[in-house]
C-alpha cells in the first residue's frame, strides 16, 4: 500500500499482493515493531556536545571508549588481543580482554565489569566511567547513570525560575548559558525539553511558587534529556530572550482576553482598576553591577540566603595549575556546587555565588557577599600540594582610618566577625578531624575575607594523597563537603546571631 495526495485529500491506493508477499510483509512489519529502541549515552562538554551507542554485552551496559574520547582529544589506538591499548593525548591506558582492571599511566585502576572487544571496538561499562574518565582526561567528569548524560568538566547549565513579583501569572527562568529546548503542551502543563544543553537540577527537583496560576516547576532527567514540566491552571506559552539565557511562560492570548473581559464590568460602588503598564520581558543578571567600594554599609538587609558560597578564580582567571589539563577554577566550582547540595540538605539555605565560569573581582565578590548580607560565607580554593585541608581565617592589615557611624573601612571590614570566623573554622576542622582528614587553621591577609562584614572562612583543599586527579573525585568531593556542612550546622546557632 501507499499513500498519494490526490486534490488536497489523502487517498488510499491498495496493491493486490499475493498471500506469501503479504504474509512476510506482515512479519518484517511486526518484527520491526518489537525492535528494542536504541539507546544512547549524552556526552556535555566544552569541545562538542554528542552521544554515543549504548550496547548490552555480558548482561551490563557498555560504551566505546574511542568513539567516547574521539570528540575530545587525539586519539589513538593499538589493539594486539588480548591486549589493547590507547592513547589520549598524553595519556596512556592498556585494557586486556576479560579483566575488570586496566592500566592508565602505569597505576592500576579498577572496572566495575571487564573489559571486552566488540567487532575490534574496546568497550566498558558505563557505570565505570566516573572512575575512568578522571583518570584519562585530568579532570572531572560526572556520569548520570539512569538518565544516560555524561558531564565532562564544569559544563553543566543551571537555572533559576521565579515568578514575576508584578505578575504572578508569569514564570521567569534565567539559565547560566543559551538554551534551546522543545517545548510541548498538555493540559495543565507545559514541558521544555533539553536535549543538546547540559542543564541540571537545583537544589531541589521540584520548585513550588506563591502563585494561584503556576503552582510548581518539576526537573527531571530520561532517554538523554533533561526536562522541566510546569504545572499551571492557565494555559501558558514560552517565549525566549534574544541571548537565550530568559525563558518567560506567560498567559496565552486567550487567557488574557478572557481575563480582561472578567474584569471589565466594574463592581458596584468601585471605579475600575487602572490596566498595568505592559512590561516586555528584559534581561536580567545574578547580581547588580559592583559599584566603588570604599566602603561596606551595615545596615539591616534582609537575608535572603544563610550561606554563601564562593567558588575561586573562573574566566580568564584560572588559578592553580592543578595538572596539565586540570585548573583549580574547574575544582572550586565542582565543590561549591556540591558544597550547596550538603548545606541545602541540612536546611541551610545557601547561594553559590560562582556557579559558572565567570570572571569575578575580589571586590565584586565581597560586595554581593555583604549586599547578601548572610550569616557566613564560604570561599573555595583548591591546591596541588599538601594533603587535606587547609581553613584560613582573615589576618587584617594595619587600619589606616575609623569606622564612620554604620559605615565600615572596606580593608578591615571583616574586623568585628574575626572571633566567630575563627569558631567557625574550629568547628569545620573538628568535623573533618573525624574523618582522619588532615587539617590546618591559619590565619592569612587574604581577600575577600579582609573585606567581608559577616563571618568568613576560606577552605584550602588538596588532593588526600599525591594524586592529584583525585580532587575530582565525587566520593572525595563529597567527605569532605559534608564534613564542612556538619561543622557549620554545628556552630549554626551562634551564626545566626552574627552582626
Amino acid at each position: 500500500m501507499r499513500w498519494s495526495r490526490t486534490n488536497e485529500s489523502w487517498a488510499l491506493r491498495t496493491v493486490h499482493l499475493k498471500w506469501p508477499a503479504l504474509f512476510f510483509l506482515l512479519i518484517g512489519m511486526l518484527a520491526l515493531s518489537a525492535a528494542p529502541a536504541e539507546r544512547h549515552l549524552s556526552v556535555y562538554s566544552t569541545a562538542a556536545t554528542y552521544s554515543v551507542p549504548i550496547e548490552q554485552l555480558d548482561g551490563r551496559d557498555y560504551v566505546g571508549l574511542f568513539e567516547l574520547l574521539d570528540p575530545l582529544g587525539t586519539v589513538n589506538v593499538r589493539s594486539d588481543p588480548p591486549r589493547w591499548r590507547i592513547h589520549y593525548n598524553n595519556v596512556l591506558a592498556e585494557f586486556v580482554v576479560g579483566r575488570s582492571r586496566a592500566r592508565i599511566q602505569g597505576r592500576d585502576a579498577d572496572l566495575t565489569g571487564r573489559f571486552l572487544l566488540d567487532s575490534g571496538r574496546g568497550v566498558v561499562p558505563v557505570d565505570s566511567l566516573s572512575s575512568l574518565l578522571p583518570r584519562l582526561l585530568g579532570g572531572p567528569a560526572t556520569l548520570h547513570e539512569a538518565s544516560g548524560r555524561l558531564f565532562i568538566g564544569s559544563i553543566g547549565t543551571h537555572f533559576t525560575a521565579t515568578v514575576s513579583p508584578g505578575d504572578p501569572s508569569r514564570l521567569v527562568f534565567h539559565f547560566t548559558a543559551p538554551v534551546n529546548p522543545t517545548v510541548a503542551t498538555e493540559p495543565g502543563k507545559i514541558h521544555l525539553t533539553f536535549r543538546h544543553e547540559p542543564v541540571t537540577a537545583p537544589a531541589s527537583p521540584r520548585l513550588t511558587f506563591n502563585s494561584k496560576s503556576i503552582s510548581s516547576a518539576e526537573y527531571s532527567e530520561g532517554d538523554g534529556a533533561a526536562e522541566i514540566t510546569v504545572s499551571s491552571t492557565i494555559p501558558l506559552i514560552a517565549n525566549f530572550s534574544p541571548d537565550g539565557q530568559m525563558i518567560t511562560l506567560s498567559p496565552a492570548r486567550s487567557q488574557v482576553a478572557a481575563n480582561s473581559a472578567q474584569t471589565s464590568t466594574p463592581t458596584p460602588g468601585h471605579a475600575p482598576p487602572e490596566p498595568a503598564a505592559a512590561k516586555a520581558p528584559t534581561e536580567t543578571h545574578s547580581f547588580p553591577p559592583a559599584a566603588q567600594p570604599a566602603a561596606s554599609s551595615v545596615a539591616s538587609i534582609p537575608r535572603k540566603y544563610f550561606a554563601i558560597v564562593d567558588a575561586s578564580h573562573g574566566g580568564q582567571d584560572r588559578g592553580e595549575a592543578l595538572s596539565r589539563t586540570l585548573t583549580e577554577k574547574d575544582i572550586t566550582v565542582a565543590f561549591a556546587r556540591r558544597l550547596r547540595q550538603e548545606l541545602e540538605s541540612r536546611g541551610i539555605s545557601t547561594l553559590v555565588l560562582r556557579d559558572s565560569d565567570a570572571s569575578l573581582s575580589l571586590d565584586d565578590r565581597a560586595y554581593y557577599a555583604n549586599n547578601a548580607h548572610p550569616a557566613v560565607y564560604i570561599a573555595l580554593h583548591a591546591a596541588s600540594n599538601g594533603q587535606g585541608v587547609r581553613l584560613y581565617t582573615s589576618m587584617l592589615p594595619y587600619a589606616t582610618g575609623d569606622d564612620e557611624g554604620p559605615f565600615r573601612q572596606w580593608n578591615t571590614a571583616q574586623s568585628s566577625a574575626i572571633p566567630l570566623s575563627q569558631a567557625t573554622a574550629v568547628s569545620v576542622a573538628s568535623e573533618l578531624k573525624k574523618l582522619q582528614i588532615p587539617v590546618r587553621t591559619l590565619t592569612a591577609p587574604l581577600r575577600p575575607l579582609n573585606n567581608v562584614l559577616t563571618v568568613a572562612i576560606a577552605v584550602e583543599v588538596a588532593p588526600p594523597a599525591s594524586d592529584v586527579s583525585a580532587l575530582t573525585a565525587p566520593d572525595y568531593q563529597q567527605l569532605i563537603a559534608g564534613a564542612v556542612a556538619n561543622g557549620i550546622v554545628n556552630i549554626r546557632s551562634q551564626l545566626g546571631a552574627a552582626p
